[in-house]
This record gives C-alpha cells, structure tokens and sequence, in this order.
C-alpha cells in the first residue's frame, strides 16, 4: 500500500512497524506530530512529558524494561534533555531505544538555530540522517536494529522540510518484537563512577564498530555521475539534485555518525571538485578537510538558514531560475499578532499600564506580548526561563538601589515544563519576583496538546489533573490571585496588589484558549455560553477615538470613511476587552449567537 505522509507522520508509522512499545515526547515545532500520530496507534503507550528530560527518561527506562522505545523532541529540547542523554550512552539499552531531533534551519518557530549533530558526537551515539518520508520509515526499523546489535542509543536527526513534507511511502506490517524480560544487571545500568567508568571504555570500543558499519551500511552510498563531486545528508540531499542533477557523483549519507572515512577516500577517486551542502555547522566539511581533502563548502555555502536550490544557486554563482517578480515596497507588513479573544489579552494591556518594570518573558503563544500594542516583554532566555532568568533580573535591579519590580511571564505549559523550578526559586530566596502564569488550558504554541494541568491526556481521555493554585500554595506561595483575565478590572487589582508587596507574588490569569478542543468540563467551569457572544459598535456613540485598537485585536479595525471603529463578527468571541476600554461605551453585546 502506497500513500502520502509528511516527514512526522512517517516516522510515527515506522516506529509502528518497529514494534515500539512506548513513546514518550514533549511538543515542539517541527517535532510535535510525531507523537500525536504515534498516539493513533493503539499497540503503543503514548504518552506527553511534562518536558523533553522526562520524555527521555521515560523512553530510557522503558528500553530498560526490555521494550523498544522512542522519545521525541525538537532541537532545543535536547538541550533539557542531554544530561540522561549522555549517561544513557553509557549504560546502553535493553530493547531498543531512538532520539528524534527535529532540528529547525531557518528557525522558523525557534529561538536558535544550533545545530544538533554535534551531540551524536559529544554523547558518542550513531546518528542516522533520513531525505524523504520513505527513508523516515525504513531508517527508523534500522535504527531499532542498530539499537539492539551495539547496544546504543541511537540520535535520529531530521530537519523541519522533512518533518513537514510530504512524499510517497509503502507501508509494511509491524514487526512482533517481544518485551524482553527484565534481569537486574547492576554493573550495566546503575551510572555510580566505579561501573561508569568501565561502561565508558565500552562506549570506544562500541565507537569502533559502528565505524566499521558506517562502512559497509547501504545507508551510505556513492551514486556515480560526473567529475562533480557533492557529499550531503538529510534534506541538503535533495536540494543539491535539484541544482546539480545526474551530471555530479553524489556521497549520499544516511548514516551520518560515525563517519565512513574509506567510502570517502573512494569517492575522492571520482571526482575532480567536491560540494559539501549542509544546514548550519560545517560538521561534514571538518570531516572532510581533517582528512586532508579540499573542498568548496562554508562560507560559500552559508553558515545559517536553510540550503534550498534558490539559496543554493545564488551561493555558487548559478542562474536563478525565473521567477515572479514584486515590488515588495507595497507589500503591507502583517507581523503574528495574538488570536481575536486571546485570554491573554486583557492581562497585557493592563501590564502596559505599569510604568518601571522589567518584564521577563518566556516561549509560547504569548510570547507576542513583545510587539505592539503591548511591549510587554524585555527579554526572553529560554522555554521556563521567566520566573529564574526574572528573580536574577530583580536581584541585580535590588542590589542596585532600584525600586524597579520584575513581572515574569509564562503559559501553564511552561509553568510544568521547567518554570515551577524557577518559582521554587522565587520563593526559596523570598524575591520580589511577580510570576504570572497565564493559563489557557493547552499548550498552545504548537498546536494545542495536552499537558499535566489540563486533566486529559494525549487521546484526550480524562486523566488526573494537577492543580496549578494548589501546586503554588503548596509550595509556599502565600500571595497568589487567580484572575478571568478578560475581566479588566480583575486583572488591574491583582496587578496593584502585587505591586503593593514587597515579596513573592504569583497571578494565574485562566481561561481557555479559542481555538483549543473544548471538552464538557470547559462549559461547566467557564459558562454554557463559553465564545458564543458577539460584540458590535455603536456608531453614535463611537467617536473614532481609537482607544479600543490598543487592545491589538485583529477582530478590530477603522472605517477610515467614517472614522468609526468596526469589528469582524466573524472573528468576534466575545472576550468584552474592547468594550471594558471603551471611554464612550460605545462597544456593546449583541444578541448571543446559538
């Protein structure tokens, strides 16, 4: 059977035909749908982690356990998760165990564009490099097999054009690969310095023979053409035929750590002059050259972006092919704003309000906050930075003599991400720190999955829910509000009161994300007529002011004729933020729409 699938979906499909087990991930662009289409498939746990060390912790110990395994993950989210990473190494597997690093060139949805084949290096793990849909799949049966044969934790690297694409797959039957049965095997797995460093002399000696695979694998092939040379893995692969074509000798590279010095000293033999393409790092051009052959790759090839055949022929000085041609002059800029009745909304148009403030932001939806109308972010640091990357802030602004507060910013994904140990840290060393969780009941970013305070799981079946007020009073927490932040006036007095103490002070703004799934516990605790009103303007009463736009609303605009303020009933939820900062109260409900 053939079909279509994107680079995620095949992956999900091949860890079915793997006999995967267990899943765990933590969402990210370009990873997230991996583990939502692993989720479909009812022979394998599934399971969303409250971050990317827990998710590879998880998939560790089920590897453990004797099943084959998988974590999913985007590139920065191997950073949280290196620590098991690097001792897992170490200790090997039992079943078979496979990192997804969904890298993002480009940084279309990041905060960086690192480059995470340099872990397969430092963590020594083989890495494997798939170019389309189809190799997603058959790559990952390997990896399995390649787990299981040396006793490794294997890194499989993709890209977002890979995640993202789609192409043509042929579909195979799972593979009944039984749980292996648990023996304790202390001097394997328990990572204490004395055992650690015998298992240590193992992973060299494991070195050595992926080297000799890297050799043999078909993984790795050299496709002969003419006396142009290009070596390239992954997606680079397929830009590099769409602008060299047949007529160059292609070192093809699936499997991509330990690399295959022979078949290269064999490819050097067929060609005259050699293209290295690749994303970010020159990781495959140091191979190259350490082995003392020249090659024409970085800085010709750009050190950053993505390699696309339009990039790639302006970098070596080819013509472009044509293309439409604009005056991008009048082309009108449309920067991401927030979603029309955004909860979080109404709490930063009120922080915009607050004048000697450092606001620390953090990774999500809410991260516009930054932009106009708002400016309600001085920097971002990392995803569950806020309230740590905020209290440093506070402590220096202290120091100095400065009555300046701190406001940290983070969604209640993040709080359980990694933002709860920043407020321990808050609250440990008694900062002035304002933390606010804005709570939208999903992780919203990327494309709204669940998380452990929503109270579903994955497949959206109830689960146990953890209370995010509770969790805060629990620890310590003595101030702590919980606001409708579409309520104006909720959101000022929480904000004065936390301006009013000169100690920890936690908000948690809550109300439901528009466009998450809604459940019946929604309605029950937000209202029967949860995003069915509508608001409208009532043109003798308007008076053009433009007070409402602060509001950043895209459901908003001016009638520039008439110099009144229109909304989009289409887009309209209903929030009532406009209609609280009107001064005329010229904004008004209109009949609920059934």
């Amino acid at each position: 059977m053939k079909i279509l699938m994107t680079g995620d979906e095949a992956i999900a499909r091949g860890a079915y035909e793997a006999g995967v087990a267990f899943a765990s991930a933590y969402p990210g662009t370009p990873s997230t749908e991996i583990l939502e289409n692993v989720s479909t498939y009812k022979e394998i746990v599934s399971e969303w982690a409250p971050n990317e060390k827990v998710a590879l912790e998880a998939a560790a110990g089920a590897s453990i356990g004797g099943a084959r395994s998988l974590a999913c993950m985007k590139h920065v989210g191997v950073n949280v998760a290196a620590d098991p990473l690097f001792t897992f190494s170490y200790t090997g597997v039992r079943g078979g165990m496979v990192l997804i690093s969904a890298d993002e060139p480009g940084m279309h949805s990041s905060q960086n564009e690192q480059d995470n084949r340099w872990y397969a290096v430092s963590a020594k793990l083989p890495m494997l490099e798939p170019s389309d849909s189809q190799e997603c799949i058959d790559m990952l049966r390997t990896a399995y097999d390649v787990s299981e044969e040396f006793d490794t934790p294997v890194l499989m690297r993709i890209t977002t054009r890979i995640a993202h694409s789609k192409s043509i797959v042929s579909l195979s039957d799972r593979k009944n690969v039984p749980i292996k049965e648990y023996v304790k095997e202390v001097q394997k797995y328990v990572a204490v310095p004395a055992i650690a460093s015998k298992r240590r002399r193992v992973v060299e000696t494991r070195m050595g023979d992926l080297k000799d695979y890297s050799e043999k694998t078909p993984l790795n092939r050299i496709e002969q053409g003419g006396k142009i040379g290009v070596i390239a893995s992954g997606m680079c692969y397929n830009y590099a035929k769409e602008v060299f074509g047949d007529s160059a000798t292609y070192l093809k590279l699936g499997f991509s750590h330990p690399l295959p010095d022979n078949l290269l000293h064999e490819f050097y033999k067929l060609v005259d002059t050699v293209y290295i393409i690749e994303e970010n790092d020159p990781y495959l051009q140091q191979w190259v050259e350490r082995l003392g052959y020249k090659c024409v790759g970085k800085p010709t090839i750009p050190p950053y972006g993505e390699m696309t055949p339009d990039v790639l022929r302006k970098a070596l000085g080819q013509q472009e092919l044509n293309v439409v041609t604009y005056d991008d002059s009048l082309v009108v800029p449309r920067p991401p704003v927030l979603c029309a009745g955004c909860p979080h909304r109404g709490f930063f148009y009120e922080l915009a309000k607050k004048k000697d403030t450092v606001i620390a932001g953090d990774i999500g939806c809410y991260s516009l906050g930054f932009a106009e109308p708002f400016n309600g972010m001085d920097y971002i640091v990392c995803m569950g930075a806020a309230f740590s990357s905020g209290h440093g802030t506070q402590q220096a602004l202290v120091a100095a003599g400065k009555d300046t507060r701190v406001v940290g910013v983070m969604g209640d994904s993040t709080f359980f991400h990694m933002g709860i140990n920043g407020l321990i840290e808050v609250l440990y060393n008694n900062s002035k720190t304002i933390c606010v969780v804005l709570d939208n009941r999903t992780t919203g970013m990327t494309g709204h999955q669940e998380h452990p305070g929503t109270g579903h799981d994955i497949r959206r079946e109830p689960t146990h829910e953890i209370n995010i007020e509770a969790t805060v009073k629990a620890l310590g927490a003595k101030n702590v509000a919980v606001v409708d932040p579409n309520n104006i006036k909720e959101v000022r007095n929480a904000l004065n009161d936390a301006y009013s103490k000169d100690e920890p002070y936690v908000i948690i703004t809550r109300w439901p994300c528009v466009l998450k799934p809604m459940n019946e516990a929604d309605y029950v605790e937000f209202g029967k007529d949860l995003f069915k009103n509508k608001y409208h303007v009532n043109e003798e009463a308007c008076i053009g002011c433009k007070a409402c736009i602060r509001a950043g609303c895209p459901a908003n605009s001016m009638d520039a004729v008439k110099n009144k303020m229109v909304i989009d009933k289409l887009a309209c939820v209903g929030c009532s933020v406009c209609s609280q900062i009107c001064p005329k109260s010229a904004i008004v409900i209109s009949e609920v729409d059934r």
